[in-house]
């Protein structure tokens, strides 16, 4: 894309300005959180359809082998970089949606399956000449960094890089991270704006170098277009698409890239795995667990078998109760259920654990009473088993694994002051 001159930045700016101001109307109040499982669903059904439709056109036009020769694949199926002679590939042990490819020199390819491709150029090195155009190039140093894409600051922080980023989508009460809560008090990342109205002219003022954003960005295209109008390359999370628990946890890896902290990320992840190390050679409890919330307009929300809570469920030595909901068309996480069909399968389950990373948390039994007296006739309600997740488990992927060692405490008649995610509902 042509670069914007200086000269030209004032009116690019008032330009942009004006469409925030015409589009504000239209969107949520600043700071909300940046992604849910449904509204998730929607930005991947509009990716994938969008991926779709261009490769449709360009097998149309012919072209489809003419990339296929542009790109190119080695062995170890590493794309071939004009002028870049490729090293290694990156060890990935649970994720799935994206890989990352290491060339002499430094560099790095960042394959986002589903997604975009972006060349790491290394601090003092150019992109090489003949460059495929669908590859995005990331210069370092990455040290200004917009983050809307809340799932990624535990990773930033967990490999103590979250001085590479400058702005976020999120105000400060908006955290349940406290590293990132403190340097929004002491001035070190600055509320820039949510992902669908960012503050454009304090993105450039700020020198922000990369904008990370959800796939909820993909509900704003105009919005992305504009944030690449001013030269800021804008990289997509998609790790709440990884159906293992740990996937979006070994996202660590993709991220250390950008600023260097491929040890730091390693050493890390290989702790979090331990927990699900030390689970492995658990015998399965065979009790049923049912994972859900109460939507607003009365349906019940839970997970499609093949998502990550329910693998987490199993890991921890339970059965999903949901474990034969025919699969939902569409990539959707989330499956809503009348409370009739919801009834009829987990009136029986041994536990159920509310979803309050969605929802408003519940704190006592009159309160799940109070979404449907139905609740009323549950075995885990009279006998006492219903828990509850925190608001903070959405952003926790660095810990995520933690949530199984919880329900597993939970199975077991663990200690409940040793889990970190769920707490008893009394």
């Amino acid at each position: 894309m042509k670069k914007i001159g200086k000269k030209g930045m004032s009116l690019l700016l008032a330009m942009l300005l004006l469409f925030s101001v015409a589009s504000c109307s239209s969107q949520e109040a600043a700071g909300t959180a940046d992604e849910t499982p449904s509204q998730a669903a929607s930005a991947q059904q509009a990716a994938e359809s969008t991926a779709a439709n261009l490769d449709s056109k360009k097998a149309e036009e012919g072209n489809m082998d003419a990339v296929e020769a542009e790109v190119g694949v080695t062995d170890a199926n590493a794309p071939e970089i004009p002028g870049l002679t490729y090293e290694s590939t990156m060890e990935l042990l649970y994720a799935n949606e994206f890989q990352v490819y290491y060339y002499e020199g430094g560099y790095g390819l960042i394959d986002v399956h589903n997604g975009a491709r972006y060349l790491v150029i290394p601090e003092g090195m150019t992109a090489p000449e003949g460059l495929p155009e669908d590859v995005i190039c990331l210069p370092q140093p990455l040290d200004h960094i917009y983050l809307a894409a809340t799932s990624a600051m535990a990773l930033f922080d967990a490999m103590d890089a979250l001085d590479a980023i400058k702005l976020t989508g999120t105000v400060a009460s908006g955290w349940y991270i406290d590293s990132a809560v403190a340097a929004m008090e002491e001035g070190r990342i600055q509320f820039a704006g949510k992902y669908s109205e960012p503050d454009y002219e304090m993105l450039v003022d700020q020198g922000c170098d990369l904008a990370i954003e959800s796939t909820m960005i993909l509900h704003s295209p105009k919005v992305q277009e504009m944030i690449e109008m001013l030269d800021i390359p804008v990289f997509i999370d998609r790790s709440s698409y990884e159906t293992h628990p740990l996937g979006r946890t070994e996202w660590i890896k993709l991220y250390s890239v950008l600023v260097d902290k491929e040890a730091e990320a390693e050493a890390f992840f290989a702790e979090q795995a331990k927990v699900i190390g030390e689970l492995k050679d658990f015998p399965n409890t065979e009790k049923t667990v049912a994972y859900f919330y109460v939507s607003t307009d009365g349906s019940v929300v839970v997970r499609k078998v093949d998502d990550y809570i329910p693998k987490m469920i199993e890991l921890a030595g339970g059965r999903y109760s949901f474990a034969d909901l025919p699969q939902m068309e569409g990539g959707s996480a989330s499956v809503p259920l009348t409370m009739e069909e919801f009834y009829a399968t987990a009136v029986n389950a041994d536990y159920l654990i509310y979803n309050a990373s969605i929802d408003k948390p519940i704190e006592t039994m009159d309160e799940l009473l109070a979404k449907s007296g139905l609740f009323a006739d549950f075995k885990a309600v009279k006998e006492g088993n219903v828990w509850s997740t925190g608001k903070s488990l959405y952003q926790a992927t660095d810990t995520v694994g933690h949530l199984i060692r919880d329900v597993h405490l939970m199975l077991t008649g663990g200690d409940e002051s040793e889990m970190m995610f769920i707490h008893k509902i009394q």
